[in-house]
Parts: structure tokens; sequence; C-alpha cells
């Protein structure tokens, strides 16, 4: 490859990477406008609606102001760490969008087929997704340690212990899909759900898609499991955070929770496919927005719902609750995949067998 078309390349990569990253990190600042005007509505108030017309440019405001808040180390803290902290919490939540495919184009005709849009196109997608996710954690443990405060330190091992406890059940409750879809490739896994609503996963893997998105719940400590936000803790792991590096600390919450939802409707819900053939000539992206779209608002309308677990309650769920219905269903899933009298019920959501 000549040195003009590795900088063709890297153009094209660095314009793919702002694509997704600038929507992003946008999405993120008007889901808390409209995380508060859904909370308000639910709680018969009004929500945040004087900054621009309906409030719209809250957001904004927000953001210059933590832009121009101070922003304070404490003397005791690792410093080097206690600044790391936030960045490794983002990385995660950001690199994990880099296979995601948001549907299929052939831009307007120019190509010959379809193309997948995303960053990268890896056959184990799937595997990707849960191994960087995975990696966040250690920003949390890493600022809770660094603040040198013994509610951050209490904070940050309550969500270690939570994270840890429900990505067992979420990896668990993934082994279905890859055991009807064949594959670890996410297009793969989409394409296999095509043809309407019923060839979805959602239909035979409803439980697991229960626990996938509960314990989505659980891992970005979203109400009711925000156990390392309680009162008595102040804060969590980010109390001795101001100004821009708490405000990174929100956005990798946010971002986190929007790949939950976004990796809800790959995996469960037909990705960019129609619920209907017949409304296929809907662009599929607007499709998959829509459903995650439609999930982030179950995640706001959780939080304003429910009361928040005890914190035995939490654990007992995950590990009594989640995990050994995950492991049952893997089991009804192979037996009905295996056994020659039970295959048919279940090898209409398998295409390549």
């Amino acid at each position: 490859m000549s040195g003009l078309d590795m900088a063709a390349q890297a153009g094209i990569w660095a314009l793919e990477i702002l694509a997704i990253a600038v929507p992003v990190a946008l999405s993120v600042a008007y889901i808390t406008y409209v995380e508060r005007r859904v909370i308000g509505w639910i709680q018969v108030r009004k929500g945040c609606n004087r900054v621009g017309p309906a409030g719209l440019l809250q957001p904004l405001a927000d953001g210059l102001k933590l832009f121009l808040k101070e922003t304070t180390i404490p003397a005791a803290a690792n410093k080097l760490l206690f600044v790391a902290a936030p960045v490794i919490s983002l990385t995660p939540a950001l690199l994990a969008y880099a296979v995601v495919p948001f549907g299929e184009t052939s831009l307007f005709g120019l190509w010959d087929k379809p193309h997948v849009m995303a960053i990268s196109h890896l056959n184990v997608g799937l595997l990707y997704v849960m191994a960087i996710s995975s990696m966040s954690i250690y920003g949390v443990l890493m600022a809770g340690w660094a603040s040198n405060s013994k509610y951050a330190l209490m904070g940050s091992i309550r969500s270690t212990c939570q994270m840890i406890s429900y990505e067992i059940s979420m990896g668990f409750a993934l082994v279905p899909v890859m055991m009807l879809a064949g594959s670890l490739d996410l297009v793969e896994i989409v394409k296999a759900q095509q043809g309407g609503l019923l060839h979805w996963y959602m239909i035979p893997l409803f439980p697991m898609l229960l626990v996938y998105f509960i314990s989505g719940c659980a891992e970005v400590g979203r109400t009711p499991f925000d156990l390392i936000e309680t009162e008595e803790l102040v804060a969590g792991y980010h109390v001795e955070y101001s100004g821009m590096w708490f405000a990174t600390f929100s956005l990798a919450e946010y971002a986190a929770m929007i790949m939950i939802a976004l990796m809800t409707s790959i995996l469960f819900l037909g990705g960019w496919y129609a619920p209907i053939p017949a409304l296929d000539f809907i662009p599929g992206t607007v499709w998959l927005l829509g459903k995650t779209a439609f999930l982030v608002f179950l995640f706001i309308w959780m939080r304003a719902t429910f009361p928040r677990y005890r914190y035995d309650q939490m654990m007992r769920l995950g590990w009594k609750v989640f995990l050994p219905w995950t492991l049952v269903w893997i089991a009804v899933v192979g037996i009905c995949i295996y056994t020659p009298g039970l295959s048919a019920v279940i090898n209409f959501w398998m295409p390549w067998r």
C-alpha cells in the first residue's frame, strides 16, 4: 500500500471514529435532558425548562458550568492515578462502539452490495464488547483508592463487587444467543433474526433478555442498583471529583447505558430489521436507533419508579436468581438443539442449520 493510500485509509478511519464518537457524546448530553424531563413528567412536575426553548439548552449550560468549575485534587491523594481514573473509566465505554454495527448501506447505490456501518467488523465482535466493557471497573476502583477517602474507597469496592457479580450473569445470558446464531459476529447475529418479529431472539430467549437488560442496569449503577452512590457514601467513588473530571465519569456511565441498550437491540430485538417485512423501506439504522431509544426510556422509567435495593438484596438477586436462571436456560436451549424430537421447536431461530 502506497503512502497516499495509507493516508486516505487513515482519513477514512478518522471520519468513521468521529461519526461514532461525536453523536455518542452529544446523545449523552441530551439523554440527561430527556431523563430530567421524563422523570419530571412521571412525577407530575416540569423538569428543566428555563435555559432555551423548553430547556433544550440546559445540557449546554451544564457542560459550560462543569468546564468552568474549579477542579481540585485532595492533598493526600495519589495525583497521577486520581487524574487517570476518569480517563480509564471513559475509554473502554467509547472503545466498545468500535465494533457495533449500525446497519447496512449501499451509500445511495454507489456500492454493489450493502456494507456494514461499523468502524471495525470483527468476527468475534460480541466477545470484544464483553471484554472491553469489563475494563471500565479499573477506573472506578482506581478512583476510589487514589482519592484517599474512606467514602470513595467504600463506594469503589461496592461498585467492583456489583459489576463482577452481574457481569457473570450478563455473560451467561449471551451464551444462548451464540448457540442459536452459531456465531460471535454481531452482524451474523442480526442477520440470523431477519424475517420479522417472530424470528427475533426475544421470543425463545425472553428470560435471557430480562437478565441481560437488568444486569446491564446494575453494571452501570443505575437505579434501583445505585448502591455505589447511596447517601451514607455521599457520592460514592467519585465523591472527591469535581468539574470536568466528574463530568467524565458521568459521560462514561451514560455511554455504557447507551451501549447496553444498543446491544440489547442487536442481540434480542432484531437489530436494524423491521418487525414486519413490509416496513423494510424504512432505513435499518432508524429501526436500530429507535429500539435503542425505547430501551433508554425504560432505563429512565425504572429510575423514576423503583426504590433502591438493599445491598444484600442486590447481591442475592445476582448470585441466587440470575446466575442459576441463566445456567438452566443454557441447558434448556442445548437440550432443544441436540435432542432430535425437540430440535424442530428451536430450528426456526437457527438459520445456519
